[in-house]
């Protein structure tokens, strides 16, 4: 039984190592700003799961706060690149509806 569950949290990390793959092409190439912030917070929480997965495979505790502080952070992370990302919006429209009301 032992052995069965190694493989599958085996199993379990290596999909989660092929969606980070797939979140960082798409963090990459993604069309809009909003799709690579997404990505971003995906590949944060695959990670925490990851970490998740090799506490229970390696029975070290530890990892489990490692996991809880690296969720912080990539929350944090996400909320202020979030929060750039709303400000630089406000300020192109801003300037936009600005000039556009001064040819009239």
């Amino acid at each position: 039984m032992e052995k069965a569950s190694d493989m599958f949290l085996t199993g379990v990390l290596i999909v989660l190592g092929i969606l980070c793959f797939f979140c960082l092409i798409r963090s990459v190439r993604g069309p809009r700003l909003a799709d690579r912030i997404m990505a971003v917070n995906m590949i944060g929480t695959m990670t925490m799961m990851s970490i998740a997965v090799l506490t229970v495979k390696l029975g070290e505790g530890f990892l489990a706060d490692v996991a809880l502080i690296y969720a912080m952070i990539s929350f944090l992370a996400v909320v202020v690149v979030a929060k750039v990302y709303m400000g630089v919006h406000k300020e192109e429209h801003g300037a936009q509806g600005k000039e556009g009301g001064k040819g009239k």
